[in-house]
């Protein structure tokens, strides 16, 4: 009675350490969500405009969301330890590498290129590793494991604003870049998936009917799940990217203060992953996405109402950002699984992935046009408002049984 209980737990413990490795994996590849931490110290190192100091973060998002449909084709192939510890080397070098630039051109080449490349190599790598040890609870485990990312600027937010105030913002990229390399090969040596002797029960995972890449693209239930995850993703990495600078010059707090509401914000960022996670896993995207689109309207207008010391609207508002954000991040990979199955999972959901990238385009983009335009952040969430509406518009048009061929769409 003994040994077989102990077996048991030991073998329980065993998988959540791959639970737990995923979050400290996504701990460093969610750095890119400190970046409104950077910002302003860039705009003063190289004397630019707030456009061109979103570019970085910008072509970093791009870079992730589109590696990511190339890197799924490979990771069960090459093996979760060959993949996160290559995708390591290029998000360390990405970092390292931007401590030693004197341009905001090879820093959006160092930064966005490489580090984006190695966060898209990496990033689905610990989701299906948990996905694969958890099959019957997988909302909770993918949920689990993609806390981790957005829980990082709790962390390396204020850490890179003590590097930057105490030393400079290139010493701050040089630091974290090799802590980042020191901990994703470490945590590489550990993350595995099942082996067939484990005796995981994979049954629980839908596999659904074999779906071609020709057929994906031109399916409607794509078209409605691409879309719907570029206009939430928008108003999310929008807020991400100007969180600090919004705070500083809108509402009128420090950059220590800044760095500090950043790091409160990461928590709710982790929470709208585990939120989420278990609303769609539930109700499914329909309910899911409609409650996170009247959450952006709700925040929205609450920031257009902000003005010099509204710290409790700036701090509501902005935590309802990165909560739906982070909750996007759970919908549309459980979407993914409960639409078309685990097979070809971690392509299916690369693609749906580059929404995410048109999201990073559109907010990047919109947010420093309309900075540069106005001379202040104030109006960038109007935009975030309207496609909020238009986005719940589509979720309220949308019908959870449109067929393809034999199946149903949810």
């Amino acid at each position: 009675m003994i040994k077989p209980y102990y077996e048991k737990r030991n073998k329980t413990m065993y998988k959540l350490s791959m639970i737990a490795t995923g979050i400290v994996i996504n701990m460093c590849l969610g750095s890119v969500y400190s970046w409104s931490v950077f910002r302003k110290p860039i705009e003063e190192t190289f004397n630019i405009h707030s456009m061109d100091s979103g570019l970085p973060f910008m072509v970093f998002l791009i870079t992730y969301a589109f590696t990511m449909p190339f890197a799924g084709n490979y990771i069960e192939k090459l093996g979760a330890k060959r993949m996160t510890f290559a995708g390591g080397v290029f998000i360390s070098s990405g970092w390292i590498f931007s401590g030693f630039v004197d341009s905001i051109f090879v820093l959006t080449l160092t930064y966005g290129i490489l580090g984006g490349m190695g966060v898209g190599i990496i990033y689905g790598v610990p989701l299906a590793v948990s996905a694969k040890w958890f099959p019957s609870n997988k909302g909770l485990a993918l949920g689990l494991t993609l806390a981790g990312f957005g829980l990082s600027p709790f962390v390396t937010a204020p850490l890179a604003q003590k590097l930057i105030q105490s030393y400079s913002v290139s010493f701050a990229f040089i630091i974290l870049g090799s802590i980042f390399f020191l901990i994703i090969s470490l945590s590489a040596l550990w993350l595995k998936f099942p082996e067939s002797s484990d005796k995981i029960n994979l049954t629980h995972l839908h596999t659904g009917n074999k779906i071609s890449m020709k057929e994906l693209l031109s399916d409607i239930r794509f078209m409605t799940l691409w879309l719907t995850f570029a206009i939430g993703t928008f108003s999310g990495l929008m807020a991400i990217g100007i969180s600090s600078p919004v705070g500083q010059e809108i509402i009128g707090i420090s950059s220590e203060q800044s760095a500090a509401f950043v790091s409160l914000f990461a928590i709710f960022n982790a929470g709208g992953r585990l939120l989420f996670g278990a609303i769609t896993d539930k109700f499914k995207i329909k309910i899911s996405a409609s409650i996170s689109y009247i959450i952006i309207i709700a925040a929205s207008i609450m920031m257009l109402t902000a003005a010099n010391g509204s710290i409790i609207i700036y701090t509501v508002s902005f935590s309802m950002f990165w909560l739906v954000l982070g909750g996007w991040l759970a919908i549309a990979p459980m979407s993914t699984m409960h639409i078309f199955g685990a097979e070809k999972y971690t392509r299916n959901y690369g693609y749906i992935f580059t929404a995410y990238g048109a999201g990073a385009i559109l907010s990047t983009v919109v947010s420093g046009i309309i900075k540069d335009h106005f001379s202040s952040y104030h109006f960038v969430f109007v935009p975030t408002m309207l496609l909020a509406i238009f986005g719940f518009l589509i979720m309220i048009f949308f019908k959870d049984n449109v067929p393809r061929k034999s199946e149903n769409i949810i």
